[in-house]
């Protein structure tokens, strides 16, 4: 059992405002001279109330908000607001001299509120923020607002795994928190940030989250802690009424998925679960638990005995049970999510796949075996995900320290993400054929038609600008790849890194746009292509490779690569404009011209334009 480091104080401070910096803008420019405002909306603790919170941060703002007690009560949001024998018309007199109201939780709104609401934004005397919930019941007159064209909505979407890190590691005072603990919090949270915090704090509180040995990444195992804000939000899961139902769920926990034709499955109880959304039927036939947190808290609610007779049960041919609750009975079913996940590499296929036995023994901190964690740290690094390839093969190095196959997965995750003395350093000196930087298994099973040679260093010859080292030694979308290069094809060299995403290969992808900017000759093709790679590139989990190096910053001015550079360097506009003496205007003209030129998005694709160091292969 892997022991660690506790120390989790610094994670008591507040949790920063991070990420959304483009909704923030897009919010903001909303409440500007000659616009009305706008409307958010979101998935229920995504962040809607936060960000608004932010965009009016010392400003004059009057706010309401709707609340389910209320909604059969008039005029109940504007009760500190307007007289309690207020009209429509009286309300809205009342509210005309206010310039910013913010309506939150405005799907909660009573009748007579939402009409107020809507008036203001048809008179467009006063801006307005509305917030509401997706999925929720709208009043008429609020969903008005966007359908009827008063106001433009913003649709705020799940905050993606990359923010989420930063995120925690603003609430952890600034120590990061490692990849595969960070999966498991993205995983079972969906985007929603309040539950986050609550599994974050219960982690904590129940000593679950700690620092890894040797490391200032904070890592949380052991079970789901059954908190008070967790029950709360599971309280539909736990607390069924009908004893079947429960049963049900509490076997898809310990055995999912289950086949709907299984005897065992009542249908009646199956129907009924389905229609209050707990559980999910897929196209196969399989039933599964609707929502990720679900599994988790049944198994840790269940008691030992209750546990284990559940995970006794004979799971029905074809299911992939969670070995539970001893990590020593999982044999059989990591060897096959270990074969399945091998097939998938020989067959030049890394797109996502389920493999929840290898992720409960991290979660449950059980021994990792050696041979699962390099197969699971190479399908990671060919995926481009290099921070969790690393975290898998030290999961495998702990278990026994001097594994060769995770040492490599190590160093080779270590090389592509630009640190070449630790990769040499985790090899102890020894180079390893050539320089490779991928150094994937070789394509076994020539008879599978559906195998595509990736062998040896031939790739990565191709990977470093060099095909011809590599004809006549690949096969597939890797041959075409080296053939577009050889031509310099750059709508060739498109296309192949369309495919090689569409199989998962994001970095290898990543390459071939960042190959396609040099060899295009149309100036509007060359940005097209390095803002896929851009966008590529940052998944990659910090990649730092020689191909990606190539992403130049084209013809800047002297002041726009200047504004370009503190951007970059995650300065605001009002930062660079007090550090430059410019106004934010200017500095937003800059940055917008240099977005153009530069195929850009957003501010966040700044930094792979800017600070891609030179690397060397590894």
């Amino acid at each position: 059992m892997t022991t660690f480091e506790r120390d989790a104080k610094t994670l008591d401070t507040p949790w920063p405002f991070t990420g959304r910096a483009d909704e923030l803008d897009l919010v903001r420019g909303s409440l500007t001279a000659g616009r009305n405002g706008i409307v958010i909306t979101g998935a229920a603790g995504c962040g809607k109330t936060r960000l608004v919170t932010e965009a009016v941060r010392g400003g004059d703002c009057a706010r309401v908000v709707g609340t389910p007690e209320t909604r059969g009560i008039r005029f109940a949001a504007f009760a500190h607001l307007v007289p309690e024998s207020a009209s429509l018309h009286g309300a809205f007199q009342h509210l005309c001299g206010v310039r910013l109201l913010l309506v939150d939780d405005a799907h909660l709104l009573d009748d007579a509120s939402a009409a107020l609401v809507h008036q203001l934004a048809v008179h467009g005397r006063t801006r307005l923020l509305v917030v509401t919930t997706d999925g929720a019941p709208v009043p008429g007159a609020i969903s008005r607002l966007w359908t009827g064209d008063l106001l433009p909505r913003l649709t705020l979407e799940p905050l993606p795994r990359e923010e989420t890190g930063l995120l925690l590691a603003g609430a952890a005072g600034g120590d990061a928190f490692e990849p595969l603990t960070l999966n498991r919090l993205h995983r079972l949270c969906r985007g929603d940030l309040r539950l986050l915090r609550d599994l974050v704090a219960g982690a904590r509180e129940h000593g679950l989250l700690n620092r890894l040995p040797d490391s200032d990444e904070w890592a949380w195992r052991g079970p789901v802690p059954v908190t008070t804000a967790v029950r709360e939000r599971t309280a539909h899961v736990l607390d069924r009424d009908c004893p079947e139902e429960r049963e049900t769920l509490e076997r898809l926990a310990f055995a999912e998925p289950l086949p709907l034709h299984l005897d065992e499955l009542p249908l009646r109880v199956l129907e009924h679960l389905e229609a209050d959304s707990l559980v999910h039927v897929d196209d196969e036939g399989a039933v599964r638990l609707a929502h990720p947190l679900h599994g988790p808290v049944l198994r840790a609610a269940a008691g030992r005995l209750r546990a284990r007779r559940l995970s006794l049960r004979r799971p029905p041919a074809g299911a992939t049970p969670l070995p539970l609750p001893a990590p020593d009975r999982c044999g059989p079913a990591l060897d096959a999510e270990r074969a399945a996940l091998t097939r998938r590499i020989e067959r030049a296929d890394v797109r996502a796949m389920p493999t929840p036995v290898g992720e409960w023994l991290v979660a449950e901190g059980a021994p990792v075996p050696t041979g699962y964690a390099a197969v699971r740290a190479r399908f990671a690094r060919l995926r481009g995900e290099l921070r969790e390839a690393a975290a898998w093969a030290r999961e495998g190095l702990r278990e026994r320290g001097d594994d060769p196959s995770c040492r490599l997965e190590l160093a080779l995750a270590a090389a592509q993400s630009g640190d070449t003395p630790t990769a040499h350093t985790i090899l102890g000196g020894r180079s390893h054929g050539g320089g490779a930087v991928t150094r994937p298994a070789t394509a076994r099973g020539a008879a599978d038609r559906d195998d595509e040679a990736l062998t040896d260093d031939a790739y990565d010859a191709v990977r470093l600008g060099a095909p011809e080292r590599a004809a006549g030694r690949l096969t597939g979308v890797f041959a075409a790849h080296a053939d577009a290069l050889d031509r310099a094809d750059g709508p060739a060299l498109d296309r192949v890194a369309g495919e090689l995403a569409e199989r998962g290969f994001l970095l290898f992808a990543a390459e071939a746009h960042a190959q396609a900017v040099r060899a295009h000759r149309d100036p509007r093709a060359a940005r097209t292509s390095r803002t896929r790679a851009v966008t590529l590139a940052r998944r990659c989990q910090g990649a730092r490779t020689p191909a990606l190096s190539g992403l130049v910053l084209g013809e800047l001015t002297a002041r726009q690569r200047q504004i370009v550079d503190l951007a970059a360097a995650g300065l605001s506009n009002r930062q660079i404009a007090e550090k430059l003496t410019l106004s934010v205007r200017t500095v937003g003209n800059h940055l917008y011209s240099a977005y153009a030129r530069l195929g850009a998005s957003d501010r966040g694709a700044l930094p792979w334009l800017v600070a891609l160091p030179d690397t060397q292969p590894a």
